[in-house]
């Protein structure tokens, strides 16, 4: 198969600003209210992935393990940060116990990959492990959000009901185990339904970049679905030990459920 890497100059980047002004001009024209907004991201994306670019060959240039590690952690730092604020509940040790969840889940499915799977020379290079460990770590961030803040529209939906097994006699375990497996359900559910539709009703991006770079369509498969079967493992491995750690942080030390997590109209009560 003939390969051809067609490059995208200058000219032609600042060129697909067309379709922003076309999007832009729709939202104008109707009053939607986003053309500030979707300025605003335009030029983030712009400035934040050029910026990622110089910065990684820098990094791909001096190849250090050490560096490699501290880009790592910091991702994952940024990542538990960004999954915790989108939580509308609140509990002690949340972001030490995301971070924790996204730290593992990534460096296990990273390692993975890139050491077993791959298993190239220098598997552990920056040009290899830091791609990886970013489709990781993006896609268990988005599991964990939205199984901790399932987790707490559980809690709250059902407080009465764990109050009483627990007034029974049950463990916090016991009692909030179902709202448990429904919190481990939505942050898996969205990953679950990527690998039902990919392929018939999308091409995902690095296998698309990929046939764009001149890769043969039937090696890029191969490298996609190793990506799909690692961000699924990742948002599962991401969302159980966020839950598992988090959710005895939902009881005082009485072993009754927080206060702050009854709903409105059983606090009247």
């Amino acid at each position: 198969m003939h390969a051809e890497f067609y490059p995208i100059s200058d000219f032609k980047l600042i060129l697909s600003m067309a379709l922003v002004v076309i999007v832009g001009s729709i939202s104008a024209l109707l009053k939607l209210g986003l053309l500030k907004s979707l300025l605003w991201g335009t030029f983030r994306t712009f400035a934040q992935l050029l910026l990622v670019g110089y910065a990684l060959v820098w990094i791909f240039s001096l190849d250090s393990p050490i560096l490699l590690l501290m880009i790592l952690l910091i991702m994952c730092y940024f990542g538990a940060r960004t999954a915790v604020k989108r939580t509308k509940g609140k509990a002690p040790r949340q972001m030490t116990f995301a971070y924790l969840s996204l730290a593992v889940s990534t460096f296990i499915v990273t390692f993975i990959v890139t050491g077993i799977i791959i298993s190239a020379d220098k598997w552990y290079t920056a040009r290899i492990v830091i791609p990886i460990a970013g489709m990781v770590l993006g896609n268990s961030m988005n599991g964990l959000a939205l199984a901790l803040d399932r987790l707490f529209a559980e809690v709250r939906s059902h407080s009465g009901e764990i109050e009483t097994l627990l007034a029974l006699g049950a463990t916090p375990w016991e009692a909030i185990r179902r709202r448990l497996q429904e919190a481990l359900k939505a942050g898996m559910t969205p990953t679950i339904n990527s690998l039902m539709v990919v392929g018939l009703v999308t091409l995902p991006g690095m296998m698309t970049g990929q046939i764009l770079g001149g890769v043969n369509p039937t090696e890029a498969v191969r490298y996609q679905i190793v990506v799909m079967l690692m961000i699924t493992a990742a948002a599962a491995i991401a969302s159980l030990l966020m839950i598992i750690l988090s959710y005895k942080r939902l009881f005082n030390a009485e072993g009754a459920l927080l206060p702050e997590l009854w709903t409105t109209v059983e606090r009247k009560k």
